[in-house]
């Protein structure tokens, strides 16, 4: 089963695009899948819809969400559609199962007075000027932007050059976007460029290290700043401001940018155009940001209810 996997990942990145983070994602979900056929002295090859059902009941019996019994559920589909395109199975068993679904809520958001509170902590959170720079650029560019954090941190210093008014963001499967910067953006991004440049122009002298590629360059394997230590930062700075860290994540940014923009009158294309959804059905859980302001001009304006 271990070989299956492998081979379903290494399609999945060669042919559809499939980003690092995705493939993972797949591979965790088929390994305990795999873990709990192989307990039961089965494996992808004989595995029926009968077994796919009995797993799904047991990962809810486990206690499992809706949206990850939907998500594990979807990798073990793409793995039998693989399995019978490649020859190795006969049959797709996933054909006939319904599953959860997804459930369609918003996850919790954050208010203008918090995203404002997190931006004021950014300007001095770091042990540096330099970190105070790049805290800045980070979260200014992400509320600016509601890029993904992957999206984020591995972003080109190619993109920055020349005070640009857009930037080029390559997000899920390859596909890239144009989004807009706001004027703190770019001023942050220009500010923390310049003494990016600089840093490295002097590692560079002193060390002779090659410069790097990305504009949140990192020691680490991948070259940049990791997601989660972006996510630990949110957190810090989250405490510092006031503001509960439960509530703070990169993804609930990039939420109150989307919340945001609908509630001030953005419509849901743009919107969809701008986070890189492929599908508009999945821009449309922020239409929830609507019901209290309809509600409000209907009471305000409707001439019954200022009557009553």
């Amino acid at each position: 089963m271990e070989r299956r996997i492998s081979a379903f990942l290494e399609a999945q990145a060669a042919e559809n695009g499939a980003a690092r983070n995705t493939c993972l994602a797949y591979g965790r979900d088929l390994k305990d899948f795999a873990g709990w056929l192989a307990h039961r002295g089965g494996d992808f090859d004989t595995a029926t819809q009968a077994d796919v059902e009995a797993y799904l009941i047991a990962c809810d019996a486990e206690g499992l969400s809706q949206a990850t019994r939907a998500r594990r559920l979807s990798s073990i589909r793409q793995l039998f559609r693989f399995g019978y395109e490649e020859g190795w199975r006969k049959d797709n068993p996933t054909l006939r199962i319904q599953g959860p679904g997804r459930a369609r809520r918003l996850p919790g958001t954050l208010d203008h007075a918090e995203v404002e509170a997190l931006l004021a902590r950014a300007r001095d959170h770091g042990r540096s000027p330099g970190e105070k720079l790049r805290n800045t650029c980070l979260v200014e560019l992400l509320y600016a932007t509601g890029m993904r954090v992957s999206e984020l941190v591995a972003l080109p210093a190619a993109a920055a050059r020349g005070d640009p008014r857009m930037i080029l963001v390559r997000g899920k499967g390859g596909k890239e976007r144009m989004v807009p910067l706001s004027a703190p953006a770019r001023a942050a991004l220009a500010a923390w460029l310049a003494h990016r440049d600089a840093a490295e122009e002097a590692a560079r002298l002193a060390r002779r290290a090659p410069p790097s590629r990305h504009l949140f360059p990192s020691d680490g394997a991948a070259g940049h700043l990791t997601r989660q230590a972006f996510h630990g930062l949110l957190k810090d700075m989250a405490v510092r401001a006031g503001v509960s860290p439960a509530r703070v994540s990169p993804h609930k940014l990039r939420h109150a940018f989307a919340t945001h923009l609908l509630a001030g009158g953005a419509d849901l294309r743009t919107i969809q155009t701008l986070l890189g959804h492929a599908d508009v059905s999945t821009t449309e859980i922020y239409t929830h940001v609507l019901d209290e302001r309809l509600r409000a001009l209907v009471l305000d304006h409707h001439p019954l209810a200022r009557d009553a």
